[in-house]
């Protein structure tokens, strides 16, 4: 039970430090560097926006910042609810995906990618 329970938190804490320190205001985390030295969004840019918005129960402005990052936390929430129920009943965790699963990951991020930096896919830009 320690893993799962630490795990979720230090992720509640990030989100509490995320939901306390606004990345809307400059000063306050670096700049994504794929952004600053290529002019590009990466599948991350607008991550702690959307973790903001989204620790503020604001989740149309959490997926305007980064959709896919939305999408991650309720996957991430279905595999901590797994994990703790799994734990609760003495039986391990353990994800393995095929290898096929995480070319199917590698291309979804890299079609978001993709997308979000071209002129029609500017709804999804931060």
């Amino acid at each position: 039970m320690l893993t799962p329970v630490g795990t979720l938190a230090a992720v509640a804490a990030a989100f509490a430090y995320v939901g306390t320190v606004d990345p809307n205001e400059p000063g306050h985390y670096p700049v994504c560097p794929t952004l600053r030295f290529t002019g590009l969004f990466c599948p991350g840019c607008g991550g702690l926006r959307s973790a903001h918005a989204f620790a503020h129960g604001d989740l149309a402005a959490a997926f305007g910042s980064n959709a896919l990052a939305v999408v991650g936390y309720g996957v991430f929430a279905v595999v901590m609810v797994l994990w703790l129920v799994r734990a609760i009943r003495g039986i391990p965790m353990r994800v393995t995906l095929s290898p096929a699963w995480w070319w199917g990951i590698g291309a979804v991020l890299a079609l978001f990618t993709l997308v979000r930096n071209l002129p029609f896919g500017s709804a999804l830009a931060p």
